[in-house]
């Protein structure tokens, strides 16, 4: 089945291409798209897209709030409503808190288009997205913090090959990456993540990186 997406930003050019470019894909279906925070929110409820490209800065509600509320509104129901957040600039300070909120990945807006048709499909698939310069900065504002937040407890409950695990998705590595390194199938990979997540009550790939940092394990 191809890959449902919403396009949302406050530039009908940027829209209308980065449609475009989608739409054009064999394995990918453009379902609409929205100006603002507040259209993304309707439609996305409307349509359940799999995956929302997220400008982040936008008039009446911006990416992040309406990250948070399609995310929420899409938590334990089918299909899961993942959001690709897209920013012009890799300093954004919304990155951190996107990430908790639920985004699944950032990418820059001038990033190849190659390179966006594979994040759709990468973060449509489960995976985290975040590109090099966006991780940096992820983790100097972890880093910066881990010392005012405890250990989290639920760290004791994974087993050493999830931790393991753990660390390799927080270093930004595919499923099929990870097996290749640990030399299992990609199928032990998938079901030792889904573990974890369940374990620490995250949501996805990309909450784990976030949590991996804050506690301390990279």
């Amino acid at each position: 089945m191809a890959v449902t997406v919403v396009v949302v930003d406050d530039q009908a050019m940027v829209r209308q291409g980065f449609s475009a470019l989608l739409a054009a894909q064999e394995d990918i279906s453009v379902l609409g798209d929205a100006a603002d925070g507040v259209e993304a929110v309707a439609l996305c409820a409307r349509v359940r897209p799999d995956v929302v490209l997220m400008d982040v800065r936008m008039p009446r509600k911006d990416g992040l709030r309406a990250t948070e509320e399609i995310v929420r509104a899409s938590s334990g129901s089918a299909p899961t409503t993942r959001v690709l957040m897209l920013t012009t600039f890799d300093i954004d300070d919304y990155v951190y808190e996107a990430l908790r909120v639920g985004a699944s990945g950032f990418l820059l807006k001038d990033a190849p288009a190659d390179e966006l048709v594979r994040a759709v499909r990468v973060v449509a698939a489960g995976e985290a997205l975040l590109a090099p310069s966006i991780t940096r900065r992820l983790i100097a504002e972890v880093t910066s913090r881990r010392a005012r937040a405890p250990r989290h407890q639920a760290v004791e409950q994974l087993t050493p090959r999830e931790r393991e695990v753990l660390d390799l998705v927080a270093d930004g590595k595919s499923n099929g990456e990870i097996a290749a390194e640990l030399f299992v199938s990609e199928q032990t990979v998938k079901t030792h993540v889904s573990s974890v997540l369940t374990k620490l009550a995250l949501r996805d790939r990309a909450q784990a990186v976030v949590f991996a940092y804050e506690n301390g394990l990279k």
